[in-house]
């Protein structure tokens, strides 16, 4: 830190070349974009919209009652009902905007949640119809088997039984 100091305020000679001048102010987009993300944000909201409502009965009450400074208050107060009715859109519009981004965002975790439990589900139901087929190949070859053995059987029942005297 102390040298970053030493550099900075160093005499620079006059025969040096200068370097291209730099200015103090630095632009990040990204932190621009997320100031005005927050400041949109805080117009969004119903506390801004309170405050607006207090300062804009304040300046009334103020400039016609204590200081009387407007001599033609129709006209002042229409402008200034137009002014409000204006100044009002924008933030109602954004905070619908807010309200509404956040039940998207609701709505979008929820469809995640429901597409994770029916992926599972259906993963496991192809296991579980897997795991059927195996059974049912070995119930087969079993089955097979006993068939097989029971057609031996048979045979042998019929080479073994006396044959009748006539």
């Amino acid at each position: 830190m102390i040298e970053g100091l030493r550099r900075r305020f160093q005499t620079r000679r006059l025969d040096a070349p200068r370097s291209p001048a730099r200015f103090g102010a630095h632009y990040d987009p990204d932190a621009f974009g997320r100031l005005s993300e927050g400041i949109a944000r805080f117009f969004g909201t119903a506390r801004y919209l309170v405050f607006q409502t207090i300062l804009v009965i304040s300046w009334i009450l103020v400039g016609y009652f204590l200081l009387g400074f407007d001599h033609a208050p129709a006209l002042f107060l229409l402008n200034l009902a137009f002014s409000t009715q204006a100044a009002y859109a924008a933030p109602l519009i954004l905070l619908a905007q807010n309200r509404q981004a956040e039940r998207d965002r609701v709505r979008s975790e929820e469809d995640r949640l429901v597409n994770q439990r029916t992926q599972a589900e259906a993963e496991f139901l192809a296991r579980e119809l897997a795991a059927s087929r195996l059974s049912l190949g070995k119930i087969e070859a079993t089955l097979a088997r006993v068939e097989e053995r029971l057609e031996r059987y048979e045979e042998r029942e019929a080479e073994d039984e006396p044959e009748p005297a006539a």
